[in-house]
C-alpha cells in the first residue's frame, strides 16, 4: 500500500487526532509544562533530642522544621525536576563545622551522629544547609557535592526535562549568642557563586539568561515576545534560578543589566528588564496573579504546602490551587507517599505523575515525559 493511505483526507485527519501526544511533545516550549519540585531539597531531619529542645522554646518553629528529604538522586529518579538549595558563603572553610546544636545535645547527655565524616565543611566554598547551628544536616553539605550529584543523574539520563535549581542566598543572623554569623552576599560573592556553578556544571548544559534574551535588548521583552525555547531543545539541561528580591537581587544585577553574563535567572518583578521568573508562593491568594503571569510567558514558582501545616491536616486546597494556577514549578515536602504524617497527604499530578503539560497554556490531549 506504501503511503497511499495518507491521500485519504479522513484517514489523515484520524491520524492527527489519534496522535496528539507526539505532536505536542515536539512542539511544547519550556513554559508549557508543570513539574513537581522539592522544597529545601537537601534537608535531613533534625535529630529528635535537638528538635525537642527547639520545641520547648519555640513550638511553632519546631513544627515547621519537622520534615526531611531523601538524596537528590532519589528525588530525580522519582521524576522531580525542581530542586532548591540554600547556600552560605564560606570562602575559607570551617565556618559551619561545629554547630551549637551538637554542643547542646552533648551537654544534655546525648551522642549526636557524626555531621561531616569526610571533612567537607573544612573545605573552602559554598555550604548547603537550612539554618546554621539549628538545622544543619544536609544530604550534600557543599554546593559542589550537590551539583555533582545532579550532573551525574543528568549524564545517566540525557533526555530528562530541564532540571530547575533555585537558590536562596543565606546570610541572616540568628539571635542566640554563640551562633555562627553568616557572611553577606555582595555582588562579588554572587560572582563567586556563578563561577562555582560553572565549575560543577558545563556551560553547554545550562540555559542562561543570555541564551533566552538573544537579540532583544531586555530579557523580559524576549520572554514576552518570542518566548522560551522548545522543550526538545533544552532536554538534558539545567536552568538556575535566584529566589531573592530586594538588596540581594540588586547585588546580582549590579553590572549585569538584564542579567547579561549571569548564570541564573532572577526573581525580578514584572516590568523589570530582567523579569522572566517569578516567585509567587501563595496559589490561593495569588491565583489571578499567577494565571496572568503564566499566560504572558513568565516562569512561575509556587508552593503546594508550607511549614508542614497542610500536610499535618491533609488539607489539599493549597495543593489543588497550585496545580490549577498553571505555575510551572510546584514545591512541596511531600511527593513520595513516605514522608509525612500517615494521613495520605501527597503532592503529585493525576496518576502519580511528576510532570505534565501546563493546564493554562496547552490543549487537552497533550502529554510530556519527565
Amino acid at each position: 500500500m506504501g503511503s497511499s493511505h495518507l491521500k485519504n483526507p479522513l484517514v489523515a485527519m484520524l491520524i492527527t487526532v489519534l496522535a496528539p501526544c507526539a505532536f505536542a511533545d515536539n512542539q511544547l516550549r519550556l513554559n508549557q509544562i508543570q513539574v513537581i519540585g522539592s522544597h529545601n531539597s537537601y534537608k535531613q531531619a533534625i535529630e529528635a533530642p535537638l528538635l525537642r529542645m527547639i520545641e520547648a522554646r519555640a513550638p511553632e518553629q519546631a513544627l515547621a522544621l519537622d520534615y526531611q528529604h531523601p538524596t537528590l538522586t532519589h528525588q530525580l529518579t522519582l521524576g522531580l525536576r525542581k530542586i532548591e538549595l540554600d547556600v552560605f558563603h564560606d570562602p575559607h572553610g570551617g565556618r559551619f563545622r561545629s554547630p551549637a546544636g551538637i554542643e547542646r545535645m552533648l551537654d544534655a547527655g546525648y551522642l549526636p551522629t557524626p555531621l561531616d565524616p569526610l571533612g567537607e565543611l573544612d573545605e573552602p566554598g559554598f555550604k548547603v544547609l537550612h539554618a546554621q547551628d539549628v538545622d544543619y544536616r544536609s544530604t550534600c553539605l557543599t554546593l559542589d557535592s550537590c551539583l555533582s550529584e545532579l550532573l551525574d543523574f543528568s549524564i545517566a539520563n540525557p533526555s530528562h526535562l530541564p532540571i530547575a535549581v533555585s537558590f536562596n542566598a543565606k546570610d541572616a543572623r540568628l539571635t542566640d549568642p554563640g551562633y555562627v554569623v553568616p557572611l553577606p552576599f555582595t555582588s562579588a560573592v554572587f560572582d563567586a557563586l556563578d563561577r562555582a556553578i560553572l565549575e560543577s556544571i558545563p556551560r553547554d548544559r545550562i540555559l542562561t539568561p543570555d541564551d533566552v534574551r538573544g537579540r532583544y535588548d531586555t530579557l523580559e521583552r524576549a520572554v514576552l515576545q518570542t518566548g522560551w525555547p522548545r522543550l526538545d531543545d533544552v532536554r538534558g539541561k539545567f536552568i538556575f534560578l535566584l529566589d531573592q528580591g530586594g538588596a540581594k537581587l540588586d547585588a546580582y544585577l549590579e553590572k549585569h543589566p538584564s542579567l547579561a553574563g549571569r548564570v541564573m535567572f532572577a526573581n525580578a518583578p514584572v516590568g523589570h528588564p530582567a523579569a522572566a521568573f517569578l516567585v509567587i508562593n501563595d496559589p490561593i491568594r495569588s491565583a489571578k496573579r499567577i494565571d496572568e503571569a503564566v499566560r504572558k510567558g513568565y516562569l512561575v514558582r509556587t508552593r503546594a504546602d508550607a511549614n508542614t501545616v497542610e500536610a499535618r491536616k491533609n488539607d489539599t486546597a493549597r495543593r489543588d490551587a497550585a496545580f490549577a494556577s498553571g505555575a510551572h514549578f510546584i514545591s512541596t515536602d511531600y511527593y513520595d507517599g513516605i514522608q509525612g504524617f500517615g494521613n495520605g497527604y501527597r503532592v503529585v499530578f493525576p496518576n502519580g505523575a511528576m510532570a505534565r503539560c501546563n493546564v493554562v497554556n496547552t490543549k487537552a490531549g497533550c502529554s510530556v515525559s519527565p
